[in-house]
């Protein structure tokens, strides 16, 4: 099982490509069972979510051809309606099926999901929206099993604010019949991206952006071009690790419009922040400060980055207050983070983090994705050596992290 190395104390300097977002990609992979066309996808991200999904969808009979940098999806003979265990528990985006194969072919049987450890993403919501719009819905085994002549436009209203559950009935609504109204939708610019490239292959969606999205049906979708958004936690990413070790660096292939919440905290903690339009520029000398903040739905600070922000406020000056509202088990980190140093409290669903002085290096697991991330912020800026073991979680959600930190300066490589 592979690990990374990593000795800390170097400032971080140069400039680092952001890769496309692992978030909008799995969706929209998932839109290619939407039509018989061919779906041609540019800044498809190299992560293990990605080879997964799309072993899942090539299992389910869709052809994928992988050339020059472009994934090309075709669906003229996707023929098995089904997401097994085995690829589900790996990767709760599976889930994402469900809605392109109900509204498409009328069935659809898909094991309940897996995923990181970090809390219950229930999928209710997903199953009361399909069963709203028509869908005869049971579980068994473990398994969704979903059944539909053809779905019918409906209100639906979810009882939360939940991603893939506006993604997958949104793609479903496009082939309803009639007109579908998601209240309460998510608005993070993955679904964002989502509906660009639906509307794209033919379907009518008004609302793009908002909590209100209205979809009128159509007969079917055709085949489309799209480029897949910058991955926007990827970027606060490498941003947070140049906070903590110091430094400049440029991120580049990148939005600063969709960062605003993240670019904020980062100012406050004392960097200085510098945008283009496909680049920002990081400048860090000196201590950060501690800097207090509360998980919410975008454009609120996003979850997925609260492990990260915390590695900055473990090094910081002062004492911060981070606060989770979205998933229940996502301080995870705190014991890690503690072993190299760090002066972590936790209060229910509040952290108090009190900065130290240093950090200093010491063996940690990472134990999901973006907590894996937070644990290489916290080594770079540690003295003496990390060994950080199960970075497969890392693989998950970054391209080659240790390959783009060791051009800007950082020593870190990757072990057996």
């Amino acid at each position: 099982m592979d690990k990374l190395l990593i000795t800390g104390g170097n400032r971080l300097n140069g400039d680092i490509a952001i890769s496309g977002a692992k978030n909008a990609a799995l969706p929209i992979l998932c839109a290619g069972l939407l039509t018989a066309g061919d779906v041609a996808l540019q800044n498809v991200p190299a992560l293990q979510d990605v080879a997964t999904m799309l072993k899942l969808l090539k299992q389910m009979g869709l052809r994928v051809i992988e050339e020059n940098g472009v994934v090309t999806l075709n669906g003229a003979n996707v023929d098995k309606l089904e997401a097994p265990y085995d690829l589900v528990k790996t990767m709760r985006a599976s889930i994402l099926v469900l809605g392109p194969l109900l509204a498409r072919f009328g069935e659809a049987k898909v094991s309940l999901p897996g995923g990181c450890a970090i809390g219950s993403r229930p999928v209710d919501q997903h199953i009361k929206g399909l069963q709203a719009m028509g869908a005869e819905i049971t579980i068994e085994a473990g398994y969704i099993h979903a059944k539909a002549k053809r779905l019918r436009g409906a209100r639906i209203v979810t009882d939360m604010i939940t991603v893939t559950g506006t993604e997958n009935l949104l793609m479903a609504a496009t082939l309803a019949d009639g007109e579908t109204v998601l209240e309460n939708a998510a608005r993070e610019p993955e679904v964002t991206d989502l509906a660009n490239l639906l509307v794209a292959m033919g379907a009518k969606i008004t609302g793009i952006g908002t909590d209100r999205l209205v979809i009128q049906g159509v007969e079917s979708l055709h085949g489309a071009s799209h480029t897949v958004i910058a991955d926007r936690i990827e970027t606060a990413t490498f941003l947070c690790a140049v906070t903590a070790t110091g430094g400049d660096i440029t991120v580049r292939n990148t939005r600063s419009d969709i960062l605003d919440v993240a670019l904020d905290k980062l100012r406050e903690a004392g960097v200085i922040i510098t945008t283009g339009p496909d680049w920002i520029r990081a400048q860090m000398s000196g201590r950060p400060k501690a800097v207090s903040f509360r998980t919410t739905e975008y454009p609120g600070f996003p979850t997925d980055m609260q492990a990260q922000f915390m590695a900055l406020d473990c090094i910081a000056n002062g004492t911060a207050r981070v606060t989770e509202t979205i998933f229940e088990n996502r301080f995870m980190h705190v014991q890690e983070m503690n072993r190299l140093g760090a002066h972590i409290e936790i209060d229910g669903h509040t952290a108090i983090v009190n900065g130290v002085e240093k950090l200093v290096g010491a063996p940690v697991m990472a134990t999901d994705l973006r907590a894996s991330a937070s644990l290489v912020i916290a080594a770079l800026a540690a003295q003496g050596e990390t060994l950080i073991d199960r970075i497969y979680h890392l693989d998950r959600g970054y391209d080659r992290m240790e390959v783009k930190l060791s051009t800007v300066g950082a020593q870190i490589q990757r072990v057996k």
